[in-house]
């Protein structure tokens, strides 16, 4: 983990930038927070695999995130759904997930698009096919390790936040709850990740073994 300093410092910046409303200070640390990730998980694995792909395809939504207006949310969407379906590849390659968890999440899909579903508007399709593969992937992260299903809800949480603004229900501290959620579960991921895959040649101890399958909960599009 200490080699991990560089995202805390991005994350700090990052957290700063949001509490302060300092958009040059998003727009610097933002766009670092997945690529430091990605250069941690290259240095250990040595290889591009499909996690690493997700973590590039979270660069990109990030960057337009950024940017303001319905063109750039989109697009931001469609680079996240390329990450989740990235994770997913990943997840379900290594472990299949317990089928609790995949009734678990489908039914938290199926009753967060319910009631967002009138307040979306246009947006309606475009959530409703980003938050089931969001949903499928957290569910398949149950399969990884505790670490990484906890990512998977985290991240899963995070774009709820996301979808309840888009449908006009903002949470207090909605900037800083995005964002926190949203660090902890690429950080934990990644982590996680690594630590599952080096399980040959380096055991983990506690942590990281099959996760519990989690109670609902709900989620919708980052």
């Amino acid at each position: 983990m200490r080699r991990l300093w560089p995202f805390g410092v991005v994350a700090a910046v990052e957290l700063t930038g949001v509490a302060t409303g300092s958009t040059l200070l998003q727009w610097l640390a933002k766009p670092l927070l997945a690529p430091v990730l990605l250069v941690h998980l290259l240095r250990v694995r040595r290889r591009v695999d499909p996690v690493a792909v997700g973590l590039v395809f979270a660069t990109g939504g990030d960057i337009a995130l950024l940017v303001s207006g319905d063109t750039a949310f989109l697009v931001g969407m469609g680079c996240f759904l390329g990450a989740q379906v990235a994770f997913l590849t990943a997840f379900l390659r290594h472990r299949r997930p317990p089928v609790v968890a995949v009734a678990s999440y489908l039914a938290c899909w199926v009753a967060a698009n319910l009631v967002l579903w009138s307040s979306l508007g246009p947006l309606r399709l475009p959530v409703l096919g980003y938050s089931l593969a969001l949903c499928l992937m957290a569910a398949a992260a149950v399969g990884v390790s505790r670490r990484v299903a906890l990512g998977g809800g985290l991240f899963l949480i995070s774009d709820l936040l996301i979808g309840m603004d888009a449908a006009g229900s903002r949470v207090p501290g909605h900037g800083l709850a995005v964002m926190t959620t949203y660090i902890a579960a690429l950080l934990l991921i990644t982590t996680g990740w690594v630590a599952a895959t080096a399980g040959s040649t380096r055991p983990t101890a506690g942590g990281d073994s099959p996760a519990p399958a989690p109670g609902p909960v709900p989620g919708t599009a980052r």
